[in-house]
């Protein structure tokens, strides 16, 4: 009895030893990689800044946009990398595929470069990509599994996305929804969160300020919902467009123009001649300015939208480097700014709500965009902010910005369907059988 008491104990010791090993580990993990994303993440941050003030300041670099796409096409294929980008970090932890330290500098000169000269681009392309490539470095070096490796993975996504944007908690919900949507990887949690405090405290003792804007939330009523529901259902559209946008022009200058010298080239030439139409430089680089005047001084161009994304779709499309989110803020806001108030709700409260509803829309990512309503807005307005990412998300459809992430659950009803996004519509009885080798064939199983 006493031996069969002391086994038992053992056991018990044991097990829990598991468990404490595996939180150290994680912590050594979180602590290397958010120290390296912050640091990188920051300097990441000063650079494009710099590079937006010095446009400001120097407006004629706009001509340079043609020549620096080829210098990008140029330093791409010199590392190698090229063709890689946010998907390629994607299917690192669907199906454990290897990523190449190359890309760091190539994603971070090709971004600094395309906000210098004028394109029409954001930062968390650049944030997933070199993240994610920081994570699975150092999951080698401490020499993890395959399934920790993806983890590892998703911890350098999540560490820079919060250093550049001051988000921990949304940074790391998305690290962890957006590879398989129907799913969270709750053992992911720790390691991502862990990354995220860590890179956004080193980002804090950077002098990098957190992504925040001010705006008055309406009190909560019956007359309010409804009218936040068919703003968020106009954003759900406005989503589609968006992603169907940029994935269009990308598809029809790759077939139209397949040389990437040429392409880039080109469509530098055609974002200047697109500024010197508007008028202004509203729409070149990330736009955090507009957005800023249109959340919390409710202006914004009623064509604002569609000029976004119409520039951005012909900056990425050409070549040049940067990420869809922060332009999906840009027609978001300047959408919801100009038909808020037609329904009846403030102008900013209108920008802010269409900031997270098309993002949402835009990344099917629902608890990830509601936790950033709170972290960019507060949480005054959050119920609102909740409704409007629910109908955003349903109305949106399969369509979205990654094509390798996969939405595991249909959105119409509790049935597994595995599909890439932008390759399912919602009457199709046939779903795509799952990828051998993923975790979504586990998860099927």
């Amino acid at each position: 009895m006493e031996e069969t008491k002391w086994q038992k104990t053992v056991a018990w010791v044991r097990h829990t030893g598991l468990y404490i090993q595996a939180l150290v580990k994680w912590l050594l993990v979180a602590l290397v990689v958010g120290v390296a994303c912050g640091a990188l993440g920051s300097a990441f941050h000063i650079g494009v800044e710099r590079a937006t003030e010095l446009r400001g300041e120097h407006p004629w670099l706009l001509w340079c946009l043609p020549p620096a796409g080829l210098l990008i096409v140029g330093f791409y294929r010199l590392t190698r990398t090229e063709g890689q980008g946010t998907n390629d970090i994607i299917d690192a932890v669907h199906l454990g595929k290897g990523l190449t330290l190359k890309l760091l500098p190539a994603i971070f000169f090709g971004t600094v470069l395309t906000h210098l000269c004028g394109g029409s681009a954001g930062r968390e392309g650049a944030a997933l990509q070199m993240g994610g490539t920081i994570g699975h470095k150092v999951g080698a070096w401490f020499r993890l599994d395959d399934r920790d490796m993806r983890t590892a993975t998703m911890a350098g996504m999540a560490a820079f996305f919060s250093a550049l944007f001051g988000t921990p908690l949304t940074a790391t919900v998305f690290a962890m929804v957006v590879i398989s949507i129907g799913v969270m990887y709750h053992a992911a949690f720790i390691p991502c969160f862990a990354a995220s405090l860590t890179a956004y405290g080193v980002s804090r003792l950077m002098g990098v300020a957190p992504t925040a804007f001010a705006v008055d939330a309406p009190a909560l009523e019956a007359g309010m919902l409804l009218r936040v529901a068919v703003l968020a259902a106009l954003c759900a559209l406005v989503s589609v467009v968006f992603c169907t946008g940029i994935h269009f022009m990308e598809r029809q200058l790759a077939r139209r123009v397949p040389n990437p010298w040429v392409r880039a080239a080109a469509g530098g030439a055609a974002v200047i001649a697109l500024t010197l139409l508007v008028g202004n430089g509203d729409y070149n680089g990330a736009g955090m300015d507009v957005i800023t005047r249109a959340v919390e001084e409710g202006t914004a161009h009623p064509a604002a939208f569609l000029l976004k994304i119409l520039f951005t779709a012909v900056t990425l499309g050409a070549g040049f480097k940067g990420g869809e989110v922060v332009p999906s803020f840009f027609v978001g806001a300047t959408f919801g700014c100009a038909v808020g108030p037609l329904l009846g709700i403030p102008a900013g409260f209108g920008a802010a709500l269409g900031l997270v509803a098309v993002f949402c829309g835009a990344v099917n990512c629902p608890t990830a965009s509601i936790f950033l309503s709170v972290e960019l807005f507060g949480a005054e307005g959050l119920l609102y902010f909740a409704l409007a990412c629910g109908i955003s998300y349903m109305l949106s459809g399969y369509s979205g910005l990654y094509s390798s992430q996969t939405i595991l659950y249909s959105k119409l009803k509790a049935e597994y369907i595995n599909v890439h996004t932008n390759a399912h519509h919602a009457g199709d009885p046939h779903a795509q059988p799952p990828l051998r080798g993923s975790l979504k064939e586990e998860e099927r199983r």
